[in-house]
């Protein structure tokens, strides 16, 4: 086996655990997959020779790359904490013992209040309370001392513990459930109403091809679209066999004829409509979700 062969292999044995780290961070897939790809492109062009620890490098560069495209989505400025700053000390203990336990409170809803917070917040919380990252690595990240940034994890944490999550989730789930009502039923204006006039929709390799053979042609479509009307014309009359269900935490769609899932529609919802949509057909990726089918179709 050559060098770009064991480079490979070593990089696939953390893309899962990668991906789900900026799954978490950036809280779409197509967006997870570019910042994992982003990292092997970062790799394969650094000298092997001067990354001591390859799993801790992997994750740093993936969070930065995470963290700017964060800071791309934001119009508006990331509020800065002050190291001296108490104001946000947490409640909950960093120790690792509470770990599993404020994973296990927040897990089912925590994308739906994630996008609340600032790129920098989302950030150190997620990589401290859900994957135990330290905070000493985090800080190296965002480019703040160790300090401001456990303040930052700790503003976040409270921020998740306080937020209503069944409010937040039933906007989610009935923004979903419209869409899905009207694209069984052929209604456009439906459609419009529900999704949020600067959509964005991205569909993987296999999502597009199986769109294209549905169609008896080769792909005529981007995997990207965008626009309200753009998607709502995609979607029009087609999700009759699709059901509710809920995608690693995010309430979504899934279509599975005869109980086994064939492709995977997972969405964003902000102000109660959907601004994001991500359609997934690849078996192996859906392999990895955690998926709770709501109702049948």
């Amino acid at each position: 086996m050559n060098d770009d062969e064991l480079l490979a292999r070593d990089f696939d044995a953390e893309r899962t655990r990668l991906r789900s780290v900026a799954y978490r961070i950036l809280g779409t897939y197509g967006d997870a997959d570019d910042a994992v790809q982003e990292a092997w492109f970062r790799l394969h062009r650094t000298d092997r020779t001067s990354i001591d620890n390859l799993s801790g490098w992997l994750t740093t560069v993936v969070s930065r790359v995470c963290l700017d495209m964060l800071r791309a989505r934001r119009s508006r400025a990331e509020e800065v904490l002050d190291a001296e700053d108490d104001t946000f000390q947490s409640e909950i203990s960093d120790e690792p013992e509470s770990f599993a336990v404020q994973r296990d409170s927040v897990s089912d809803a925590l994308l739906v209040v994630l996008d609340r917070l600032g790129p920098a917040e989302r950030l150190c919380f997620v990589l401290h309370d859900l994957f135990e990252v330290p905070f000493d690595q985090i800080a190296a990240v965002i480019e703040r001392s160790p300090e401001a940034t456990r303040q930052l994890a700790s503003r976040a944490r409270r921020r998740v513990r306080t937020a209503d999550l069944p409010s937040a989730r039933a906007e989610q789930r009935n923004a979903v459930s419209a869409f899905l009502r009207a694209s069984r039923e052929g209604d456009l204006a439906g459609l419009l109403e529900v999704l949020d006039p600067d959509i964005e929709l991205r569909a993987d390799r296999v999502a597009v091809a199986a769109a294209a053979m549905a169609r008896g042609g080769a792909p005529e479509i981007d995997h990207r679209l965008r626009g309200a009307e753009a998607i709502a014309a995609a979607f029009q009359g087609r999700a009759r066999q699709a059901s509710l269900a809920i995608i690693d935490g995010v309430v979504g769609a899934v279509f599975a004829p005869g109980g086994r899932v064939l492709s995977v529609i997972a969405a964003r919802v902000q102000d109660g409509r959907i601004v994001r949509i991500d359609v997934c057909a690849d078996q192996d990726t859906i392999a990895g979700m955690r998926i709770e089918v709501l109702d049948a179709a």
